[in-house]
């Protein structure tokens, strides 16, 4: 996978005033499994996430996925948005539905499948993914983990060709954390590349191929998440780097 940033601004607006959630984000990385955007609260993590995902729309600048741009008309950005699998750190499951009527929901509604060969997709990957026995259980009757486990089948159900995770821990307590990094580690060496949020470093340095540090909206460094961890090429990222690693 490979991702193209050429000068990608968004401001929101806040108390009537404008402010810069990215300031000319500029970046060309090739990874084969896992970007892991990482940085201080506030820095613009998940507003690009929001943008690679085709949520929300920059202001300024230009975005590429393996050499095509994300699209701009609403019809495409459909088609682009369906292409990938996003998963938040609110788990954002219908509490109305079922564990498994989650799983099977964009495969009807978005996809076209028929309720069969829906279910037995939903159904498959709940297994792989260890909670195909609360199928018939609602959100509410659910641990943390457990729905997110299943807001990650129902990502990963219309298999994506892409996977984005925004900080999907930061809700869970340490258990379930470790639990849900674990499924996400394993899902590593699958045929999908995935974009990962995340402030647990020690995750990222293993699972990470290619790290990007944002501060400020601005990309501070980026490059190879060894060599990153190991020696750091910027102050600010060694600064950030030793108040979150001391602990």
């Amino acid at each position: 996978m490979r991702v193209e940033l050429q000068g990608v601004t968004k401001r929101f607006l806040s108390g009537g005033m404008s402010q810069r959630a990215l300031d000319g984000v500029t970046f060309d990385c090739e990874f084969p499994h896992v970007l892991a955007l990482i940085g201080p609260s506030g820095g613009g993590k998940s507003t690009l996430l929001r943008i690679l995902a085709g949520l929300i729309r920059p202001d300024q600048g230009r975005i590429r996925l393996d050499g095509k741009e994300i699209p701009s008309n609403e019809q495409d950005l459909r088609a682009y948005r369906s292409s990938l699998g996003v998963v938040f750190q609110g788990y954002n499951l219908f509490p109305h539905m079922t564990a498994l009527g989650n799983v099977m929901f964009p495969l009807t509604e978005v996809h076209g499948m028929v309720s069969a060969g829906a279910r037995r997709r939903a159904l498959d990957v709940m297994e792989r993914l260890g909670i195909a026995g609360h199928a018939g259980k609602h959100p509410s009757q659910l641990s943390g983990g457990q729905q997110q486990r299943v807001a990650i089948a129902r990502a990963l159900a219309p298999d994506p060709r892409f996977l984005l995770f925004d900080e999907p821990t930061s809700a869970l307590d340490p258990e379930m954390t470790a639990e849900v990094l674990s499924l996400i580690g394993g899902l590593r060496e699958s045929a999908t590349p995935m974009l990962l949020v995340t402030h647990q470093m020690g995750f990222a340095r293993r699972i990470a191929d290619q790290v990007a540090f944002l501060a400020g909206g601005c990309l501070i460094e980026s490059g190879p998440a060894e060599g990153f961890f190991t020696a750091p090429g910027t102050p600010e990222a060694a600064r950030f780097l030793e108040k979150v690693l001391s602990y």
